[in-house]
Parts: structure tokens; C-alpha cells; sequence
């Protein structure tokens, strides 16, 4: 069989005709987290998707073995999962929307509510920033304008700051808590003080991607927001705690006076059968999940302590991650880890984000920190 020919008969002048959108050229590029290189004599981890580094749970691998009706299209409206979600949550599944994970989630939401409207200049979309790094891609792709809030020197939202921001052009405002890369969660009363300055024409997204991990006494609980205020979204997924991340299966929760246009955005078919299947039987486990999640935290605790006892100053850490403000160091201190078989998250001349990862993997990055001059606050 003779090879595909290439279309090599197209002229130039054709080609340069085909141009995407404008907004293509000024998004930044998603970087997911690299796999750790290979060194020789060391068992290589990789730390820098923020992964649970533990496997689904055996009732959940032995649930979805036996699932074989790929050929079929899921129950577009995922019934099953939404009625044990509800169930677990105390809330109407109706209210339940779901998505290919929380970012699918978030599209949707993005997708209803915050744009490019008719003759109108673009919808205004406020975050803080630095924050998950998927923000801007997701504004920008919906046709809605990004306004970054920079964060705070201990690395939390300024609140302040984002309500300072809003306009009559603010469609949607994306919290994250506990905060993505750098680590603080945000608390009850600062939040529904955030909100009483919000027009209730605006959406406020609470992206709780890692609500599992906080130990926070007095965090913000996003459930009882979307009960009192009608403008509230919660988001949240299973790739975190539940270990599903490759089966992609977030959702929101908000009242029907949001619902009802999610329905509408959300992505038919987003969430397969057998992600579906596999996050209903890890709800039915939830003992065995929250064990799981205790013995990450447990780990975090460690980290969190090892690091402050060599002088290192880093940010409140309520996920599954870390934050070290290197700065310029951040470069060395990446490539450093690299050297250890550690693959770790970093950004730019920011800093870096290392997940908390297997015992082994943490008590590596612990011994790394021990012998690096740089640590924030060791000079």
C-alpha cells in the first residue's frame, strides 16, 4: 500500500488565508505537569500534576472491569451519579450539572454566562492571579475578557481588591479555594463578606477542585453559599480525592435560576459510562476515600513541617500541593529536582508547585530542600 500523499499542491498564498481567531494569539499555552526523567539507581515521581499518587480504589477498578458497552452513548443526563451525589451532598440532583471534570465544568459555566455578546464589547471575567492556570485560556476561549486580581504578599485572594474590580461589565467571578498553585483557603465570613459587595447579577464560581484536603477550621463551605445566595456556583470534581483524574468527571452545583441555562451549555455525552460508573462506586466507598485523603494530608503536615523546621517561609498549604515562591531561583531549584528524579511544577520566575506525592517522593524533595541555600525566607 503506497503512502498518504501530502497536500503539497496547495498554493501558499491559500494557506496563509486560514487564520483562527485573534484571541488564539494572546492566550497563554496550558503546560501540564511533566513526567519525571529516569535516573539511573532512583525510582522516579512525578509531583507536579498535584495527582493523587494513589490508585482508585479496588472496588472502583473492579466496578468499571467489567464495563463493556463502549459502543453505546452514556446517559447524557448522567441520572445515577446526580442522584447519589445528591444523596451525598443533601441536595436536589437537579441542581447537580456535570462535566468532563471541574475545568469541562467550568467551560460550561463560562459558556452560559460570560462572552461576546451582540454589539456589546466583551463580558468581564475577574479571578486572582497567580491561580489555575486554565483561567485565562477559558475566558479568553468564551469570548469574555480576563481582569487578574494579583494576590495578596501571603499569596490568598485580595478580596478587597476584586471587588474594587468589578463593573457593569463583570458577568462571572472565579474564587478558588483552596487557592491553585499557592495554597490558602479562603474563610466563611471573608467570602460572604465578598459576596454582600457583588451585584447578584454576577456569578460567583467558589472552584473547591480541593475541598477534601482542608482542614482549615474555619474555611469557606461552599454548600451552604449556593443554599443562601441564588448567584453562586460550586465546582468540584473527582480527580483529586477520588484518584480519577484520567476518567474526567467534575460537576457544579447551583440553584435552577443557573441550572436551567447549564443544561443548556453543558457538553452532551461528557462524562462516559464508565467514569460515571467508577465515581458511583467511589461515593459508595467514601470511608475508604476520606482514609486515603487523611493519609495524603498526614504527608502534607510532614512536608509542611519538615520545610518550616530548615526556615523556609511558604504560604498556608489546604491542598494536595505546596508553594515555593523562588522567584528567579525557581529554574535551578526545577532542574535540581529533576537531577532527584522529581518532577515538579514550576512557573516561570514565580515559583514552584510540588504535589504531595508517595512517602518516598516527599521525604526526597524534604532532603533536596535541606541542602538548598535559596529556600524563601532562608536569606
Amino acid at each position: 500500500m503506497s503512502a498518504p500523499e501530502h497536500h503539497t499542491d496547495v498554493a501558499a498564498d491559500e494557506v496563509t488565508r486560514i487564520h483562527p481567531r485573534s484571541v488564539l494569539g494572546r492566550l497563554p499555552r496550558y503546560a501540564a505537569g511533566k513526567p519525571p526523567e529516569a535516573i539511573e539507581g532512583l525510582a522516579s515521581f512525578k509531583l507536579s500534576s498535584n495527582e493523587n499518587p494513589l490508585p482508585p480504589l479496588p472496588a472502583v477498578l473492579e466496578a468499571i472491569a467489567g464495563q463493556t458497552a463502549v459502543n453505546r452513548y452514556p446517559d447524557p443526563m448522567t441520572t445515577t451519579l446526580r442522584a447519589e451525589l445528591g444523596a451525598f451532598l443533601a441536595v436536589p440532583s437537579e441542581d447537580i450539572v456535570t462535566g468532563a471534570g471541574s475545568l469541562g465544568a467550568l467551560n460550561q459555566i463560562l459558556a452560559a454566562f460570560a462572552g461576546q455578546n451582540d454589539f456589546d464589547a466583551p463580558d468581564e471575567v475577574i479571578y486572582p492571579w497567580r491561580s489555575f492556570e486554565a483561567y485565562p485560556i477559558c475566558v479568553g476561549l468564551a469570548g469574555a475578557m480576563s481582569v487578574q486580581v494579583p494576590l495578596l504578599p501571603d499569596s490568598a485572594h485580595d478580596l478587597d481588591a476584586m471587588a474594587a474590580a468589578i463593573t457593569d461589565r463583570t458577568r462571572v467571578i472565579l474564587l478558588c479555594t483552596p487557592n491553585n498553585p499557592t495554597g490558602p483557603a479562603l474563610t466563611e465570613p471573608e467570602v460572604r463578606n465578598f459576596i454582600d459587595r457583588v451585584p447578584r447579577n454576577v456569578v460567583i464560581v467558589l472552584d473547591e477542585a480541593y475541598v477534601e484536603f482542608v482542614r482549615k477550621p474555619d474555611a469557606v463551605e461552599g454548600l451552604q453559599l449556593y443554599r443562601d445566595y441564588h448567584n453562586v456556583i460550586v465546582l468540584r470534581t473527582f480527580s483529586k480525592a477520588h484518584g480519577l483524574a484520567g476518567l474526567r468527571v467534575g460537576y457544579s452545583i447551583s440553584q435552577p435560576v443557573l441550572t436551567q441555562h447549564l443544561r443548556v451549555s453543558a457538553t452532551p455525552f461528557a462524562v462516559s459510562q464508565i467514569a460515571e460508573h467508577a465515581a458511583v462506586t467511589s461515593l459508595r466507598h467514601i470511608d475508604e476515600v476520606r482514609e486515603r485523603v487523611q493519609s495524603i494530608v498526614d504527608e502534607r503536615t510532614r512536608v509542611v513541617s519538615g520545610l518550616r523546621k530548615l526556615g523556609w517561609r511558604i504560604p498556608e498549604a489546604e491542598g494536595n500541593f505546596i508553594w515555593l515562591a523562588l522567584g528567579e531561583d525557581t529554574p535551578e531549584f526545577a532542574a535540581l529536582a529533576e537531577q532527584q528524579a522529581l518532577s515538579v511544577r514550576a512557573f516561570g520566575v514565580e515559583g514552584i508547585r510540588v504535589s504531595i506525592g508517595e512517602p518516598e517522593a516527599n521525604s526526597r524533595f524534604l532532603e533536596l530542600c535541606a541542602g538548598y541555600t535559596k529556600g524563601p525566607g532562608t536569606s
